[in-house]
Parts: structure tokens; sequence; C-alpha cells
């Protein structure tokens, strides 16, 4: 065996990702409220960057000598002159007032006093003035509760160990002696379980069940306790369908129910709708996390003059993002600094990708859903049993893009239609072929699934074959599985479980 060295060539086709690439592609697929917060990072870290409130002209290039930022309107320099004039002083005096009514308002007074100023208010202020305070939480309200029970010092640290461990929902999932085994103060079994007792009487009822049936027992006492809230129950028999019954109404068997208590299922079913009155998850009443705001990227309308439906793109928040004209001149300006050129070249470099990148963004996403309204015309005119299916590959072939890019371009992204707010994802599917050879995406073919129970015998509910064969007279034909696996993307019980006695 010899070893050695050579040289050859061979052709090789690679493909390179290049940081102008990746940005266009994190770009795309951010949703707009994400988009904003981009921008303002972008912003911060680079100096070239300006945003023009309420005007798209790019900013006058200020004089390199005198590079102070335009005062706005009615702002004057503070300088008191010659001749004794105190027109200064008395805006000062003004400003001195409005922030004694500023304090004052904090104090509970009017506060239109305060907004009687008609000086120059702090934006940042008034915005921090305005913005939510933070929602407290499930724990936070459960401690300041706590601190006011009365009970041992023992007690009252197992008590605190407990409701760090109850979860959002209210319930107490952890037991009591991994609870204890955990905690840092040593503390015994049984001021754990005069803690519970306790903590299970704090607002809002039912909090620090162990299970569901625990939960609605616990609300169904505090009920009782009250005069007012315990007219027309009957707690015996709604404690009975809870602690002993309780799989029975889960499966509907009101009959065997009857049957056992010796009740009429008119009586049953009065007892389940009280019931159904109270909280399974007492704990979201408090705080929470806020849902995420749900902005739309373009509102679909149907225009009388076209003929069709046309696309209005949601307000960019880079529409006035423009490169500083400032440094720009100090860019190409010689007698610059070298190091200080190269700083501000390449963050001018950086700007125009980001600005770039948002404009395709905009033009990408507008594209795809073109290509969404036009194939899901029916859809937006007759209703969801219309729509067609509609895989990304072919939008992607039709707009001569790559399918990822098409992914991007839809991922939590929303539209504003005239049959409501639909996420953009929701119109990509397959489907099948009715006996008409009529196209239909599987989210039509849900939705008819979904007619078909919904006009059903109530007292004598469809079951999944007989669907299936109701599918079928209507020209679909799909499997028992797939009905099932439909009607459980939907929420949909069996048929034992939907039927009204």
């Amino acid at each position: 065996m010899q070893l050695g060295q050579s040289l050859s060539m061979r052709p090789e086709m690679r493909q390179l990702l290049t940081p102008r690439m990746i940005q266009s592609m994190e770009i795309l697929q951010l949703p707009l409220a994400l988009l904003e917060e981009r921008i303002e990072q972008e912003m911060q870290v680079n100096p070239v960057l300006e945003l023009n409130e309420g005007e798209n002209e790019p900013i006058a290039i200020l004089d390199q000598l005198d590079a102070r930022p335009e005062r706005s309107e009615g702002e004057e320099l503070l300088v008191v002159k010659e001749d004794g004039q105190a027109a200064d002083f008395d805006r000062l005096e003004r400003i001195s007032e409005y922030l004694e009514n500023e304090e004052s308002s904090d104090k509970g007074s009017d506060f239109r006093q305060a907004s009687q100023f008609d000086g120059e208010r702090d934006k940042k202020m008034d915005a921090m003035a305005n913005t939510a305070s933070r929602s407290i939480n499930l724990q936070e309200h459960l401690m300041g509760e706590w601190a006011f029970v009365d009970c041992s010092p023992e007690v009252r640290k197992a008590g605190e160990a407990i409701i760090n461990y109850i979860d959002p929902e209210g319930y107490l999932r952890t037991d009591l002696e991994a609870i204890r085994a955990e905690s840092k103060v040593p503390l015994s079994p049984e001021a754990m379980t005069a803690a519970l007792t306790l903590v299970q009487t704090l607002e809002p009822s039912g909090v620090g069940a162990r299970n569901l049936s625990e939960c609605l027992l616990i609300q169904l006492r505090v009920i009782e306790e009250d005069p007012e809230l315990a007219a027309g129950h009957n707690f015996e028999l709604e404690r009975a369908l809870i602690r002993d019954h309780f799989k029975d109404l889960e499966m509907n068997r009101y009959p065997q129910i009857s049957k056992r208590l010796g009740r009429p299922i008119e009586d049953i079913k009065a007892a389940v709708h009280r019931l159904g009155r109270l909280n399974p998850y007492p704990g979201k009443q408090i705080g929470g996390e806020d849902a995420p705001p749900i902005i739309p990227d373009a509102t679909i309308y149907f225009d009388e003059e076209t003929g069709r439906y046309e696309i209005e793109m949601a307000r960019d928040p880079s529409e006035n993002l423009s490169i500083s004209a400032m440094y720009r001149k100090w860019v190409k300006d010689r007698s610059q600094d070298k190091k200080t050129r190269e700083f501000l070249a390449n963050n001018v470099r950086n700007a125009r990708w980001l600005i770039e990148s948002i404009e395709q963004r905009k033009s990408t996403i507008h594209r795809v859903i073109r290509a969404v309204v036009d194939a899901q015309t029916e859809f937006f005119e007759k209703g969801p049993e219309f729509m067609r299916p509609l895989p990304m590959i072919g939008v992607a072939d039709q707009l001569g893009i790559h399918v990822a890019t098409v992914s991007r371009a839809v991922s939590k992204k929303w539209i504003q239609s005239p049959r409501g707010v639909f996420p953009l994802r929701q119109f990509f599917s397959q489907g099948t072929t009715s006996e008409e050879g009529e196209d239909m995406a599987w989210g039509a073919v849900q939705e008819k699934l979904r007619m078909i129970i919904a006009e059903e015998d109530k007292s004598n509910p469809l079951n999944d074959d007989e669907i299936v064969e109701k599918l079928k007279a209507q020209g679909i034909e799909i499997a028992r599985r797939t009905v099932a696996k439909y009607r459980k993307n939907q929420n949909i019980p069996t048929a034992r479980q939907r039927r009204v006695y």
C-alpha cells in the first residue's frame, strides 16, 4: 500500500444559504406583531434606521455642524431675553403646574384637571400611564387570601407549600406526601391535611381540589351555605350523582342512573342542568395569560366594480422605515474617520437588507393570498362546505417559488374575510373526489359531517357507520375510522353521549 497526494477537479452543486437569505426567510415567517418587535430591535442596534411617523418622505439631511433634532411644533428654546421679558418663565410655571396637577391626580383628584395643561406632554410617560398593568396570577391571589386565614404557624407554612403546587386551572395534582417531602421546612402529615382543608375554603370556590369530583363537591358546599344561591337545589341528589354516578353521567347513562337511584329521568336531567352551572376550572377565573392578539395580514372583500374578491394588505409597520440621509452622506464623506465610515456602511447595508426583506415578505404574502382567494372563491361565497383541496406544492408551482417559501408565508398569518377571521394555513389541505368528480377539501367533508350530526334525531342519534352511509349518499365515500377521527377533531361525542332522553 502506497500513500500519496494528488490534485483533481470535479463539478459539484451545493446549496449555500447566505446571511441575507436566512434573514429574508426569518422575516417572511414572522407575523405582524413579531415583525414590529423585530423592527424595534433593529432600530435599537442600528443607528442608521429611522422611523418617520406620519410621513413617508425621507428625513432631511441635517447640517453636520448643527446636527440637532428638529423641535416639535410650539417648542421654543429656553432663552431669557435681555429686555426682561418673562415668557419663558411663564412656560416653566405652566410646566410646574402640570406636574403638580399630575401629582394631585395620583392622589385621587379629578383627572381632567391635569388635562387642562396646554404645554408639551411627555409621550413616553403618557404611554406608560395608559399601559395595562400585569394581571395577578392565581398563586398571588391565593397567597393574599391565605395571609388572613387564622391558623397555627406550621399549618400556615403547609398552606403556602400547597398553594405553590396548585396549577393554573385550580387543581392540586401533586400528592400531599410528595409536597411534604420536597418542602425545605419540616411539615407534619396532620398539618398538611389541615392546611388543605383550609386552602379549599379560599376563593374562587373549588381551588385546591385533587380531581373534578372534589372540585364540584366543594362548590356545592359553598352554594349550600348561601340561602339565596341554594334555592332550587337538591343537594342530596346532586352529591349522589357526583360521588357515585360520575362515570355514568359522562357516558350519558340516564336510564341506569334512574334505576339505581329510584328517581325519574326528569329529576336527574334537572340536577345535571344545575351542576352544569359549576365551574370545572375555577383557577381560570383569576389572572391567567392574556391571549395573544390576532392581527390579520390582509382583508378580503368583494369589489362590486371588478366583480371579484380583492385583497387589502394590512398597514406595514415598515412603511415609514428609512435609512438616515445624514449617515448616508457621512459614508461618502472622505473627511470622516475611516472606521466610522466602515461602521456606518455596514449598518446601511444591514438596514437596506432589512427593508428589502420586509418588502419581499409583503409581496410574497400578497401573491400567496391571491392564489388562495382565486382557488377558494366558493368558500367565501357559499360557506365552509365548499372549500376546495389546495396543496401547498400546487401554489408553489403556480407562483414559481419553493414550497418551503409558501409554508413560511402562511405560518401564523391570518386573513379577515366576509365569513370571519381565519388562519391562512386553514385553506391549504388535501381532499377527496366525490362521485360527481367534484374535488372537496377535508375541511369541507368535516363541515358536511357536522351538518349531518346537527340535523339528526337527538333521541336516536346516528352512529359512525350510519354517518358513513349518509356521506356516501351525498357522493362522499370515506372510511368509518375517518369519520371517528373527524368527529373527535370537532369535539363531537359518540352517539351514546349525544342521545337526549
